[in-house]
Order: C-alpha cells, then structure tokens, then sequence
C-alpha cells in the first residue's frame, strides 16, 4: 500500500525534474500539475524522456514498467506522478 507520505514526496520530485529539464526557468512550486507539459511548457519529446529517466532513477521506480503508450499518456504532471505511484510499492 502506498504510504501518505509517497505521493507528496513523488510529487515534489515531479515538479523538481520538470523544473530542470524546461528551457525556461520556472520555480518546481509553480509548476501546474494538470497542465499540459508540452503544450504549456513546451517540453519536448527528448526532454520527455530526460525527465521520465531521471525522475524514475530519483524515485527508484524502474521506467521498464511502462509501455510507449503508458509514457505517451503522461501528458500532465498529475498523470506522471499517480503512474509512478502505482509501481513504488511493487517488490516492497
């Protein structure tokens, strides 16, 4: 079961990868979580997989879970963050 502390954690983390990978300085805390990340924050398909790459290693969920179409759902930070949620207790 994931823990209430989990998923504000991963959140935070989120927004903290998001912030590095954007062309444009934005603060992590600013960032919406049901914006569209391309289409609010121009991120680009290449960052995309930086971010989901780091964020995956930063939160120890292995991006091998997911399927082209799972990453090609994750078009907001919310979507991003309740996927991982849901394979951060798998093996514990």
């Amino acid at each position: 079961m994931l823990s209430e502390s989990t998923l504000p954690e991963m959140e935070s983390a989120a927004r903290r990868q998001l912030a590095a990978v954007l062309t444009h300085d934005i603060a992590p805390a600013a960032l919406d979580l049901d914006a569209d990340m391309a289409g609010s924050y121009a991120l680009t398909s290449l960052n995309k997989v930086l971010f989901l790459t780091e964020l995956c290693e930063a939160t120890g969920v292995d991006l091998a879970h997911f399927t082209e179409d799972d990453l090609d759902r994750m078009r907001t930070l919310r979507d991003v963050v309740e996927a991982l949620a849901r394979h951060s207790t798998e093996g514990s």
